[in-house]
């Protein structure tokens, strides 16, 4: 559930069964940074004593700024990641998302865009690797094409942020897409699909089958619920994250993978 760095983000993760939340960096717009209030060192002091106090884990921090925002134009790139690793570093995240939705469609062919993009996702990596955490990108291509992404990259501080929506809408297989990437090039998931209806009323996941591919690959993360909510009940917060929270941890109870809001 994104709450763009609102404090009673821990509490109703709490009180819905979440064990952790994804945090925004905020908004980002037309500012030289994000829109991120956690650089005030009290008011982050008060994030981290009741996220602490609750025990909610902070799972991964989200630039989902660049859903809207090309990393190819940004300049100031690595000021950015900078100040997500700083935020990162206060709650000790290992995981943060970064979406290249922002890129458009260019850089996915071959061409100076898409260049320029694995130049700065090798920088990005690299940073990462010096601070011991994982940058997870979210491409949107299909596993194949991530693999051969994440191979030109050729670094261990770039893997996959996977997404049932992503995949869902490009009329792929999850559980042959989980296959195919292998549990070291997933970092973390978005469990959810696009809002229409609640994960267990969803012909389109097969959670089942994804936790059973999930287990024969020994992977182990955080599943983010991130959508997947009812049109019906679409405003109602409580309702849709509690009851797809609830259904993953049913689904995963024999072996639980933790689960968060964003």
């Amino acid at each position: 559930m994104l709450k763009r760095q609102k404090i009673g983000e821990f509490a109703l993760a709490r009180e819905l069964g979440a064990d952790g939340v994804e945090m925004d960096m905020g908004p980002l717009g037309k500012r030289v940074l994000f829109d991120n209030q956690l650089r005030d060192r009290v008011q982050a002091a008060k994030f981290r004593h009741l996220a602490d106090s609750l025990h909610v884990a902070v799972a991964s921090v989200a630039m989902s700024g660049f859903f809207a925002q090309s990393l190819i134009a940004r300049d100031n790139y690595q000021d950015l990641f900078a100040d997500c690793l700083r935020t990162m570093r206060m709650f000790g995240c290992k995981v943060a998302f970064l979406p290249l939705g922002g890129c458009g469609e260019g850089w996915k062919r071959p061409g100076s865009e898409h260049d320029e993009l694995v130049r700065r996702l090798r920088v990005i990596g690299s940073m990462a690797q010096k601070n011991g955490v994982i940058v997870g990108i979210r491409t949107a291509l299909d596993a194949k094409a991530a693999r051969r992404l994440l191979k030109e990259i050729g670094s261990d501080g770039i893997k996959i942020y996977y997404s049932f929506q992503d995949a869902i809408d490009n009329g792929r297989d999850i559980c042959k897409e989980l296959r195919c990437l292998g549990r070291r090039r997933i970092v973390q998931i978005h469990a959810s699909n696009t809002d229409g209806v609640l994960l267990k009323d969803d012909p389109a996941v097969d959670l089942v089958a994804i936790k059973r591919t999930l287990d024969k690959l020994r992977w182990s993360g955080w599943l983010v619920v991130e959508r997947s909510r009812d049109v019906k009940r679409v405003r109602d917060v409580k309702y849709n994250f509690g009851e797809n929270i609830a259904y993953l941890k049913r689904i995963f109870q024999s072996e639980p993978a933790p689960t968060t809001l964003k």
